[in-house]
Order: structure tokens, then sequence, then C-alpha cells
């Protein structure tokens, strides 16, 4: 069952970076918040069909994804901004992070279809 699905319609020019830093990168609705455009990924506005839950899975472009953790902030926020960050393979601590395990961090490209599912 896809709960969110969205497709990435900018790549803040501080995205890649911060994604290479700090192994996570920030989801966002396209024109939510202009002043924070040149870090975050931008994409087309989406509904939250179901909670994202631990265990569920990601899927950005061709990286599959498995979500370890969610923080309390997350489907409220993504309800009202499409909003969250998503860490790749590390802790999620704040409240609007989602944990993930993949084999390796996902490519961030214009067009990539983001898309969080539970497995039938």
């Amino acid at each position: 069952m896809v709960k969110y699905e969205v497709k990435m319609t900018g790549i803040g020019q501080d995205a890649q970076t911060y994604l290479e830093s700090n192994s996570s990168f920030i989801l966002m609705d396209e024109k939510i918040r202009p002043a924070l455009k040149d870090m975050v990924v931008e994409h087309t506005v989406g509904e939250l069909a179901a909670d994202i839950v631990a265990g569920d899975k990601l899927k950005v472009g061709k990286s599959e994804f498995e979500v370890v953790k969610v923080g309390d902030a997350v489907n409220k926020n993504i309800r009202e901004e499409g909003h969250c960050t998503v860490v790749v393979n590390g802790e999620a601590t704040m409240p609007g992070q989602i944990a993930v395990k993949g084999v390796r961090p996902p490519r961030l490209r214009f067009g990539n279809i983001v898309q969080f599912y539970a497995e039938d």
C-alpha cells in the first residue's frame, strides 16, 4: 500500500552536500518556505494516505530503504508541509526525522519519485 508519493521538482544547491556530509536530506513541498530552497529537496504536493511507521519502505528513484524509526512530528509535518528529514543509515534524534537503512544514500535527481509504502 502506497502511503505517500511525490516527485522531486527541485534540488537545492546545498542539498547534495548536506546528504554527503550528514547522510540526510530534507523533503519539502514546493513553495512552502522559499528561504529554505537551497538546502531542501522540493517535491510535488502529496497526500499522506496513512501514517508512516517503522517497518515501512522508502523508495527514492531506484534506491530502496527500510524505515527503522519515525520521529513524533513526522506524520503531522508531512500532512501540513510535505516536510521531513530522512536520515540514511544513521540515528533519527529529532521529532521531524525518519531513519532509514539501505545500501547507500540515494541519488537526488530532478524527476525522481519518492514513495513511502507498506509491504502487503
